[in-house]
């Protein structure tokens, strides 16, 4: 059997489809999309979609990174990166201490965005690994999840500098 190399891409039985991001001589550490990461054996049963060649020479990250982000779109429904709503671009945030004999500080807006939705992603990772997880009993499952939609919920001060209405933050929906 021919060693897979870095950024080949494979379905596995109980993983779904995932792109391998290391490998070392006994196994295989792979991202699968549903998933998250996980570690496989050389030698177990998966389909190859797409074989890279195993390289001596070292992969940095960044390949591996931009790799991934590329094949994760490829297979994903996603068509655009999140946009930042037109009247907040170039703008700038302004934190303004209390105490006046201190400075304000400013952050490009583009930043803090950027970091917001960089939260947002790594919730609904968290969510998916939750849900995906074969340690937590259901109602552990469930309890978890009030957690996080509570988080979505402090976090949905944050919706306005969205431009889609699709990719902000939702909490619980009132009962009322």
């Amino acid at each position: 059997m021919k060693l897979l190399g870095i950024g080949s891409r494979i379905i596995h039985e109980t993983f779904g489809k995932g792109v391998i991001t290391n490998v070392s001589s006994k196994q295989y550490w792979v991202t699968f999309m549903e998933n998250g990461l996980e570690t496989i054996a050389i030698d177990e049963t998966f389909d190859v979609v797409e074989a890279v060649e195993a390289e001596v020479d070292t992969v940095s990250f960044l390949d591996v990174e931009t790799t991934l982000v590329s094949i994760l779109q490829k297979w994903s429904d996603v068509t655009q990166r999140v946009a930042i709503a037109d009247k907040w671009k170039g703008g700038n945030l302004v934190l303004e201490p209390g105490d006046t004999s201190l400075t304000n500080k400013e952050i490009p807006i583009d930043t803090f965005f950027h970091k917001i939705v960089m939260v947002r992603d790594r919730i609904r990772v968290m969510e998916q690994k939750i849900n995906s997880s074969k340690n937590l009993d259901d109602q552990e499952k469930v309890d978890l999840q009030q957690y996080i939609t509570r988080i979505y919920g402090s976090l949905t001060t944050f919706n306005v500098l969205f431009k889609n209405k699709s990719d902000q933050f939702t909490g619980a929906k009132s009962a009322n």
